[in-house]
């Protein structure tokens, strides 16, 4: 018998109406998406779902998209379906925290909202991040260690996907090597800042001080950290792993091939988009994916967990 686990987006897959079905049809979500309204000081409901440019600015981004996991999450808890694993990329790793049991949905929205608001302060004059396809990891990270300035590995999304983050000066820089040492492609991010990089240590800090008024639960359900890609076994771990979050690179291909070698065969993506699911068919293909962002996708996940 496999094991399932529940994985939870970042940044990026965010769109207007994201999870509107689930706030109308299921009590349960919507309340979840009145609790981050409460908890954040914030219209959730109105960010998500009607036409709006902060959707696409971090530090309300990360609150709107971590109210639709949590909600939908909940919805998928009532129907009587649980993970033996959990985990999520970036800002998902705190949907991943809600399904262990680790926080409760209001302090993951509190912490959420000042994460956003911290991360957005911390480089409010550029920086930037680039998806780098279909070039060997060693090269890169071998190029971002040679190249001047603030450039390194921000996520290893899966074999042919890594994202760099940076200076601007200094990601350009980088590009321009590893589109001659055969990058087939190299994109720049819409993002406002160089995420997952150590010019965020400093909002990581602040992180670290709204954190100590959270209080950490038991591990229910077993989850795996981004910095380490790696279980977290000691509740003391789970504060500084979240501080350092912030600025370390988001090991993911290295937390999906840890799931799969303890036996992990059923994926279930929880959130708008299907990112992780596109991830999952470059990291291994002898595993079944479902995603999780309409009402009806419950039916899916019913046929699959049956």
């Amino acid at each position: 018998m496999g094991k399932t686990a529940f994985m939870f987006p970042g940044q990026g897959a965010q769109y207007v109406g994201m999870g509107k079905d689930f706030y109308e049809q299921i009590p349960v979500s919507r309340e979840m998406f009145e609790l981050a309204g409460k908890a954040s000081g914030l219209d959730v409901a109105a960010l998500c779902f009607e036409e709006n440019e902060q959707i696409n600015i971090t530090e309300y981004t990360q609150i709107a998209m971590l109210a639709t996991e949590v909600a939908m999450l909940k919805a998928i808890e009532e129907k009587g379906f649980k993970p033996d694993v959990t985990a999520g990329l970036s800002l998902g790793e705190y949907g991943a925290l809600a399904a262990s049991g680790v926080m409760s949905a209001e302090d993951v929205f509190k912490v959420v909202r000042k994460r956003g608001i911290y991360m957005q302060e911390a480089v409010p004059n550029g920086g930037a991040m680039v998806a780098v396809l279909g070039l060997d990891t060693a090269v890169i990270e071998k190029i971002c260690e040679e190249t001047e300035g603030f450039v390194s590995i921000a996520n290893y999304n899966c074999p042919g996907q890594i994202v760099i983050t940076g200076e601007e000066a200094a990601a350009q820089a980088a590009v321009e090597k590893l589109t001659a040492a055969g990058a087939k492609r190299c994109v720049p991010l819409k993002v406002s800042g160089p995420f997952h990089s150590p010019m965020l240590a400093g909002a990581g800090e602040k992180l670290a001080a709204e954190l100590e008024h959270v209080t950490i639960g038991e591990i229910q359900i077993p989850y795996i950290a981004n910095v380490t890609a790696d279980y977290v076994t000691d509740r003391a771990e789970v504060k500084p792993l979240l501080e350092k979050q912030v600025s370390s690179s988001v090991r993911w291909q290295q937390t999906v091939e840890r799931m799969i070698a303890d036996g992990v065969d059923t994926f279930v993506e929880i959130g708008p988009g299907k990112t992780l699911s596109g991830f999952m068919r470059k990291i291994s293909r002898d595993v079944k994916v479902v995603n999780v962002e309409k009402v009806e996708d419950l039916e899916k996940l019913q046929e699959l967990m049956a």
